[in-house]
């Protein structure tokens, strides 16, 4: 069945609701499908090309959709990456394509002057790199696309302008408009080649979907699990499976002053921690904004009563859940007890009150309809 045909079917069993803004980005996806059905990719080597008299076929133009966390991005992108037509494809979440390439990168510039993948290479290793890429998949799906690491802005338009030669189409979802990708990023003139590059080879389509089908499926449904327990780590785990389409996820990095910080597992918007990752770590203010600003929703396992010799620990949890509150991220957890009880006593004790409040807060549904604040 053809992506449109599955979305129809879905719809007449009553597994999605009818949604214009889903329609129209269905059928966009359907005649692309087509196209790629009939389409053969170019090698990029176009003194081959002509040696062998074969003319260059122009690619088609690729979808680039955007929108609100929860609007059936990704559920869409599932469906046309599972029946497009097209032999050599990949789908990957647009942080771990680009880990891959700065990997590929790195080994490439270790490769000896005399090593035969150099001398046929050059010294550029972007143009080895898109071979490399386009060669093992020629449609490429990226999946929450966005730009806030100096290194990826820096190399991605020469990238993609290799990519783009030998032919590779490109679908992609996020939550920015093209020109809102790596909005406040150091040398960002130097991005905006980029930019223009990609609006002139993808579609850019507003996914403006009437319903956040994120957290309607949580709306009902309690956020805060105690006391901690197998039946309160079932339940988080439900709620990743509903929030994450039942992704097993991934470990990712976050660029932050010249250094990594670890996301242990994450997945379609959503990271997920333990307590001692987060609270018992030397982290501070810049991890906890980076970790809200890039995830919608953040899960934390295992959240301990804290004594007074624990201040430090209460501290980090106090900075962790402002972060989150004024990104207006979501929070769920599985904890030892309920907010009020968590720190009742010891040095900054008042003070978490506030913490407490917002916790309360935070866990209500008009809280969790507010639109997540990115980037």
């Amino acid at each position: 069945m053809s992506i449109l045909e599955t979305y129809r079917a879905r719809l007449a069993a009553g597994e999605l609701a009818e949604d214009p803004a889903q329609a129209l980005a269905a059928e966009k996806l359907e005649l692309l499908s087509r196209h790629l059905a009939h389409y053969q990719p170019s090698s990029g080597d176009s003194w081959l090309q002509k040696l062998v008299g074969r003319r260059k076929e122009d690619a088609p133009q690729g979808l680039y959709i955007y929108g609100d966390v929860g609007r059936g991005k990704s559920m869409l992108m599932d469906l046309f990456f599972a029946t497009a037509p097209v032999e050599k494809k990949r789908r990957v979440h647009f942080h771990a394509f680009m880990q891959e390439v700065h990997a590929e990168i790195f080994r490439y510039r270790q490769l000896s002057e005399d090593d035969p993948e150099k001398k046929a290479g050059g010294d550029d290793p972007i143009r080895p790199a898109a071979k490399k890429i386009a060669k093992s998949a020629w449609l490429l799906c990226f999946d929450e696309m966005q730009v806030s690491d100096v290194a990826d802005a820096m190399i991605l338009g020469r990238l993609f302008e290799k990519l783009f030669q030998r032919g590779v189409v490109i679908v992609a979802t996020s939550n920015r408009h093209p020109d809102d990708l790596y909005r406040s990023g150091i040398n960002r003139q130097l991005f905006l080649p980029f930019i223009e590059l990609f609006k002139e080879k993808l579609d850019v389509l507003h996914l403006a979907a009437s319903r956040d089908y994120r957290m309607q499926r949580l709306s009902k449904s309690p956020v805060w699990f105690s006391p901690m327990s197998a039946k309160s780590t079932l339940a988080l785990d439900h709620a990743w499976n509903l929030l994450t389409d039942d992704a097993e996820g991934e470990p990712a990095e976050i660029e932050l002053l010249g250094r990594k910080l670890m996301v242990p597992l994450q997945a379609r918007g959503v990271a997920r921690f333990r307590f001692d990752e987060l609270c018992e770590q030397p982290l501070g203010p810049a991890d906890f904004l980076a970790i809200a600003r890039n995830f919608h929703t953040v899960m934390i396992d295992n959240i301990p009563t804290l004594s007074p010799a624990k201040r430090n620990e209460a501290k980090r949890f106090v900075t962790l859940v402002d972060a989150l509150y004024e990104a207006k991220a979501n929070l769920l957890a599985t904890a030892a007890a309920p907010p009020e009880t968590l720190y009742p006593e010891g040095e900054g004790a008042f003070e978490f009150q506030r913490c407490v409040s917002r916790l309360n807060e935070m866990q209500s549904e008009e809280y969790r309809v507010l639109p997540h604040i990115s980037g």
